[in-house]
């Protein structure tokens, strides 16, 4: 199985006092995350006390503490999370709360698999979930923690790897994919105008020595990028970063599984959340959630239905739902997010 079902919440924290013990460098590390849209999204999942609700990307456990002030006793949250500091940070910020609370080190994309063996080993009484948020990307953590790899604004080993136990990482990317290749992704992924110079330079770069760190592709990123084009927009780096972090992670073959997963998990009025932030995301989102409400494939100027194919879900806002002006001012990293919000019917 995918999964690791998180144990008891005692057994968890003996566990975390002894994965500390061996590992004492990250004990210097603090799990910082501002949670975007977090009063937004809790208002949007209409929260029942004895509901079962999933934070697909539990983080540092900015949506799932206030999806469990809401909750009572007989109420249930299941944190998932790729990232093993998110979960250790989360559980030790949750704690105290009164309700059922589940730990799965896994891939949001996966939650059917994790609904399942909860279900099997009797921590949740059914498949079907009440409820779920999705705040895609990168955390601030993530990008602010030099051993990531993931910011262009710090120098740190090419990693970018939200799962440490992934095999591939951002060096083997820029070190091992070909030039073509490379490109593609830096276009698909990064939609960068300059994709081609950019993996030009960077073959170019590697046959003298290996690209090790993000200082040195950064270097290369802004010497492939004409001097009026770098003047101009975002950091030159910037869209590179985003390509390469996604193709290690495949966010997005991720994403669009876990939507419609996530779709097909939700109980009838359970609410999906997906918060993205950037266009490629959102994209994704906007189409599995229009296409399940208005699922029917009949020509239009056929007088009624006759392909048989009904909706299973309903928008809950026509269009997506932005951060306010002051939180985009406190927060600089929330000004490009959207969230889309779906009912089951």
């Amino acid at each position: 199985m995918p999964t690791e079902i998180g144990k008891e919440q005692k057994s968890k924290e003996t566990a975390g006092l002894k994965h500390e013990q061996e590992q004492k460098p990250k004990e210097t590390v603090e799990f910082r995350h501002t949670t975007v849209l977090l009063e937004e999204a809790i208002s949007a999942l209409n929260i029942r006390p004895d509901g079962i609700y999933v934070d697909g990307t539990l983080g540092g456990g900015g949506h799932s503490s206030l999806i469990c002030e809401n909750l009572g006793e007989d109420g249930t949250l299941i944190g998932i999370d790729r990232d093993t500091d998110a979960l250790e940070a989360a559980e030790k910020r949750l704690e105290n709360y009164k309700c059922n609370k589940i730990f799965v080190h896994s891939n949001y994309s996966d939650i059917k698999e994790v609904l399942g063996e909860l279900c099997s080993e009797g921590k949740i009484g059914k498949e079907k979930i009440d409820g779920a948020v999705l705040d895609l990307g990168v955390s601030s953590f993530q990008l602010d923690n030099e051993d990531r790899g993931f910011s262009y604004m710090k120098n740190s080993p090419l990693d970018m790897r939200m799962d440490k136990e992934d095999s591939l990482s951002a060096y083997d990317v820029v070190n091992k994919y070909d030039q073509s290749r490379l490109a593609e992704i830096i276009t698909k992924y990064g939609e960068e105008a300059w994709s081609k110079r950019i993996a030009k330079f960077i073959v170019c770069a590697r046959e003298e020595k290996p690209i090790e760190n993000t200082e040195e592709l950064v270097e290369v990123i802004k010497a492939a990028i004409p001097a009026r084009a770098r003047r101009e927009g975002p950091h030159p780096a910037k869209r590179t970063f985003q390509a390469i972090r996604i193709e290690v992670n495949q966010e997005l073959a991720h994403l669009e599984k876990a939507v419609s997963d996530f779709c097909d998990c939700l109980d009838i009025g359970g609410r999906l959340c997906v918060i993205s932030f950037h266009s490629l995301e959102d994209r994704i989102v906007k189409n599995i959630i229009s296409k399940r409400a208005n699922p029917c494939t009949c020509p239009p100027e056929f007088p009624v239905c006759v392909c048989g194919k009904v909706a299973d879900i309903k928008k809950v806002s026509g269009k997506p739902i932005l951060p306010s002006k002051v939180e985009v001012n406190s927060n600089p990293r929330a000004r490009s997010a959207k969230m889309r919000v779906c009912e089951k019917i």
